[in-house]
């Protein structure tokens, strides 16, 4: 092989290893331009599970539209992040950590996520938007047992007692009411919702530093048609026991529609009576149509006005003044 033979030929594995590097750069989500990813681990990943792939972005298919747009789902997600979305508008103090969905299999990054940011912003409320660990971090369904699989370690409450931690140890710096942290979540989130509400008093983790000190327990919650709210018991309609309601949960507000085929009614219903019967301030909102996974999208039915919901309980828990 000639000398300018080998500088071909290193030159074409160099163009290709860079176009391979930049390809698969594209292909991991990032935020807007504006913001930025913030590791929520300082050091090693409590917990962590063997890799199941690289993290991954794709688009839903031109059949999957949702409000006649596609939507973006990460898949792999091993190195779990926040990124801040400070408000707007006029701040109100108020900060809402946001879990999106995804069965604990993907996370719905922009139709559960970015874009639920992007009104909570204007309406002059920090946004931290919780890439958390997937799959399998919360109980997930399996096709190939049609089964719920449940994870030795809760991964996924584990990011999100992190993540809230956090807010709360920088709520100065961040121009945030340490008072007024909420979560939100849908789907798997909404689980997730209920998750930290019911299970905050001790880390799921071995604390790691001066964060996990102060409390992760959310100020206020609200789950969109939250999952897995139905398991682990043999009677037909009782809250999943690893839900444990106290008078210590925090004031929490529930939207579903009646034909969610994929998370039915029954499992706001369930957890709804059981914050009822403790004492905690709920609201629910039941609609007649509007399916599963909606996210903020318009669509023809009323339930697309939620957000103006969840507006007026905020004022109506004290937590939006204005």
């Amino acid at each position: 092989m000639t000398s300018s033979t080998r500088a071909l030929t290193l030159l074409t594995f160099c163009l290709a290893t860079t176009l391979a590097s930049l390809s698969a750069q594209k292909n991991v989500w990032q935020p807007s331009t504006e913001h930025k990813q913030i590791p929520i681990w300082p050091g090693i990943i409590p917990d962590a599970q063997p890799k199941t792939g690289p993290e991954t972005m794709e688009l839903s298919g031109p059949t999957e539209l949702i409000g006649g747009k596609r939507s973006t789902a990460i898949r792999n997600v091993s190195q779990p992040t926040m990124t801040v979305y400070s408000p707007t508008v006029k701040n109100t103090g108020v900060a809402m950590v946001v879990f999106p969905g995804g069965g604990y299999s993907i996370l719905a990054i922009d139709l559960e996520g970015t874009e639920v940011c992007d009104w909570l912003v204007s309406r002059g409320m920090t946004c931290v938007l919780l890439k958390y660990r997937v799959p399998d971090s919360g109980p997930a369904y399996h096709d190939d047992c049609k089964c719920n699989i449940h994870p030795k370690a809760p991964t996924a409450l584990e990011d999100a007692q992190r993540t809230v931690g956090l807010v709360r140890f920088h709520a100065a710096e961040w121009h945030i009411d340490p008072h007024k942290i909420g979560v939100l979540g849908f789907s798997a989130g909404g689980h997730m919702v209920a998750n930290i509400s019911t299970h905050f008093a001790q880390r799921a983790y071995a604390p790691v530093d001066a964060a996990d000190k102060v409390s992760c327990r959310p100020d206020f919650a609200v789950a969109l048609y939250p999952g897995h709210m139905l398991e682990n018991t043999t009677k037909a309609f009782e809250l999943n026991p690893e839900v444990p309601v106290t008078a210590k949960t925090p004031p929490t507000f529930l939207l579903q529609a009646e034909d969610d085929h994929v998370d039915g009614v029954k499992q706001s219903l369930v957890y709804y009576i059981a914050l009822q019967n403790a004492g905690v301030p709920v609201e629910m909102h039941l609609y007649a149509q509007g399916g599963h996974a909606f996210g903020l999208r318009p669509t023809k039915f009323p339930i697309t006005a939620w957000p103006q919901l969840v507006e007026t309980w905020l004022r109506t828990i004290g937590m939006v003044t204005q």
